[in-house]
């Protein structure tokens, strides 16, 4: 349990700083790095604890029980007795041919002041939030009861009952794989006459598939407005009002994708929602820049890279650039979007995944087995990879930066 770990961080933290020992040392899940997390380790940070050596992320394999976690390696001590320490990463894992098992091979130790995310460099983690990205990104809906999510059937019967209530939905792996037809009655503001009168057929198929579970829950507002969402996300739904379209990605991702989704359709809490129709802020976030700013700023979940808005979004800085750049960007972001869009339609069993996974591998050079060369052909992927160099260099102009720069 993250929290019950954390919790005896703080306290051998605490006695640290007062020197009542002289250093601990924790081996946790990766998750330390996460938001939540990281702010119990930020807090003795800023206070009188440095962290001696650190692991952020490494395998962790059970042969007897099964188990096949992330782990991270810390120990601490009092800046009075040390201020720097020593970061080892893992540059690679080798699979053993007889056990699930593997044989890492670090990266040359790093030496320096090692920061709450545990990285030396630059301080990502004490980035505080931009004025200009407030109210513009959020979580989708969580609705907590399955009983509001409609198949295609079901959503085009009740419908034309009342459509303002009955919108297409989406989850986060409808954003990543083959997208699924759903519908999902959504009465949020509306009090329980004015959800009747909306639409009285998902009205009463909210009673019958949603009041049920809604009874015997335990947060009055979850039990008392059954009819409606847990999280309605207002807040959002203002900011998204009027678009026809807005930006989305999956919360936890191997690859980290921005794409438009239409403005009719709702999307669950596992997507994280930008409420800009401007291509122009697709392609900036679509960019190898922000990709990098995001693995360094989000957290974890197990080996899967996470996108938290607070820290990925309201914190990153949009280039200021002439006109011609952000025309360029804007319609290589289009471009884009309509790529892989295309494509899937063409050929409905391909999956953003499969091509990002290709993608990779033309990168880094390795060959293509054969489904991956089915996929590359559908998905004309070389054509993808180009459209993805065009926009890195056009947003690195923008920033005014050389586009030879390493990530760090």
């Amino acid at each position: 349990n993250a929290d019950f770990v954390m919790y005896w961080w703080h306290k051998a933290a605490e006695l640290a700083e007062s020197n009542r020992i002289r250093r601990f040392g924790f081996i946790t899940t990766n998750s330390i790095t996460q938001t939540f997390n990281r702010r119990v380790v930020t807090r003795h940070l800023d206070r009188n604890l440095a962290i001696l050596f650190a692991i952020p992320d490494h395998p962790w394999n059970d042969s007897e029980s099964g188990a096949s976690v992330r782990i991270a390696v810390t120990s601490s001590t009092s800046k009075d007795s040390e201020k720097l320490g020593s970061l080892a990463s893992v540059k690679e894992e080798v699979p053993r041919d007889d056990s699930d098992d593997v044989d890492v091979i670090f990266m040359p130790i790093a030496r320096g002041q090692i920061r709450a995310d545990l990285r030396i460099g630059g301080d990502v983690s004490g980035a505080e939030a931009l004025l200009a990205n407030s109210d513009v990104a959020g979580m989708g809906a969580a609705l907590h009861g399955a009983g509001f999510i409609l198949e295609p059937e079901v959503g085009l019967s009740i419908r034309p009952h009342g459509a303002s209530v009955v919108r297409p939905y989406i989850g986060g792996r409808d954003l990543l794989q083959v997208p699924r037809e759903r519908y999902v009655i959504d009465f949020s503001g509306l009090s329980e006459k004015e959800a009747r009168t909306a639409n009285a057929l998902a009205y009463q198929h909210v009673i019958d598939h949603v009041l049920p579970e809604r009874r015997v829950n335990r947060r009055d507002s979850i039990r008392l407005k059954w009819w409606r969402f847990g999280w309605e996300r207002p807040e959002l739904r203002k900011a998204l009002s009027g678009l026809s379209r807005f930006i989305a990605t999956t919360e936890t991702a191997k690859h980290r994708i921005f794409q438009f989704v239409d403005g009719e359709i709702l999307p669950d809490h596992m997507v994280v929602v930008i409420a800009s129709a401007d291509a122009l802020v697709l392609g900036a976030l679509s960019s190898s820049i922000h990709l990098c700013w995001a693995l360094a700023a989000g957290g974890t979940l197990e080996d899967r890279p996470r996108y938290n808005k607070t820290r990925c979004f309201d914190p990153f800085p949009f280039p200021a650039a002439d006109e011609s750049t952000r025309q360029r960007i804007r319609s290589l972001g289009e471009q884009l979007d309509l790529h892989r869009k295309r494509q899937q339609e063409l050929h409905p069993n391909l999956t953003i995944t499969g091509m990002y996974n290709v993608l990779e591998k033309l990168r880094s050079g390795e060959a293509l087995t054969a489904k991956e060369k089915k996929i590359h052909e559908d998905g004309l992927v070389s054509v993808l990879k180009q459209i993805h160099d065009d926009l890195d260099a056009a947003v690195f102009d923008a920033y005014g930066w050389s586009p030879d720069l390493t990530d760090e």
